[in-house]
């Protein structure tokens, strides 16, 4: 049996507007992840989804959380529903990687903006 040629592909691109030595750049970080079939979805901490509408979603919900579908035609409601949700948090990856260097600006953590810790990481490397 002859053994197969593995397969190498990039999955994931860190998108930042802070330089990756920066004590709080991992916080301000988002990422681009492939899900598979060509398409790229755009994370923050990391589970939050980036939507065609630009904001942010912490996933598909059916019915607005209600229980687990019961029965057939509840189930192909679910499907469709995340289906549809899916649809509009996925992306090619250019598109994914354009909307991720958009939105990393704009990047607020805990009421500190971008723009808040570049000033403070120069401060820093000031003696």
């Amino acid at each position: 049996m002859t053994t197969p040629e593995p397969t190498v592909q990039a999955t994931k691109y860190v998108v930042n507007c802070l330089p990756e030595d920066d004590f709080d750049s991992h916080v301000f970080a988002l990422t681009v992840e492939y899900r598979g079939a060509g398409r790229w979805g755009v994370f923050r901490n990391p589970h939050y989804c980036l939507g065609t509408d630009g904001t942010w979603s912490y996933g598909y919900s059916w019915r607005d959380g209600a229980q687990e579908p019961d029965g057939d035609n509840e189930w192909a409601e679910y499907h469709a529903g995340r289906d549809a949700w899916l649809d509009e948090h996925r992306f090619d990856e250019e598109t994914a990687l354009k909307l991720a260097r958009e939105q990393a600006p704009l990047v607020t953590v805990n009421g500190l903006t971008v723009a808040d810790a570049l000033r403070r990481a120069a401060k820093r490397a000031t003696p």
